[in-house]
């Protein structure tokens, strides 16, 4: 069976965790794809859409996604961990708190202010902004 474990660790709980083939993450370079016996590897998690295929359960074959923010990824002997701060089904996103948010984000970009939080605004935008595309996905699909 060409399947890997995958376990989603948000911060206050496990997101999920079974059996899946195929993972797809968002990383500062870009998104990246797992499949069963892929190398042993470590890379950072930047906010966005991770989709992943669960292998048995209800949910089998069908695509699921959820809207993650930062954290790492490791891939060990078919074994992968996605470790983040917060981890969303698109149905529990509430898109009007996403929107202030981003928008709360943009107002602090604008303001004259140190790096620190310059980069904490920028992270706080890209993250509002990840909930929201993940929302209106999840909406176009029904």
């Amino acid at each position: 069976m060409n399947t890997f474990h995958l376990r989603v660790l948000a911060s206050d709980d496990l997101f999920f965790e079974g059996e899946c083939d195929n993972l797809v993450v968002p990383c500062p370079d870009g998104s990246f794809g797992i499949q069963a016996r892929h190398a042993n590897m470590i890379s950072a998690v930047s906010p966005g859409e991770l989709r992943y295929r669960p292998a048995d359960g209800d949910q089998a074959g069908q695509e699921q996604i959820a809207a993650v923010s930062s954290g790492l990824v490791k891939v060990e002997n078919n074994d992968v961990l996605v470790l983040v701060d917060t981890a969303e089904h698109p149905e529990e996103i509430d898109a009007n708190r996403a929107r202030r948010a981003a928008d709360a984000a943009k107002e602090a970009l604008l303001q004259k202010r140190s790096i620190q939080e310059y980069k904490v605004a920028q992270y706080n935008l890209a993250r509002a902004m990840s909930r929201l595309r993940v929302h209106s996905d999840f909406e176009n699909r029904r």
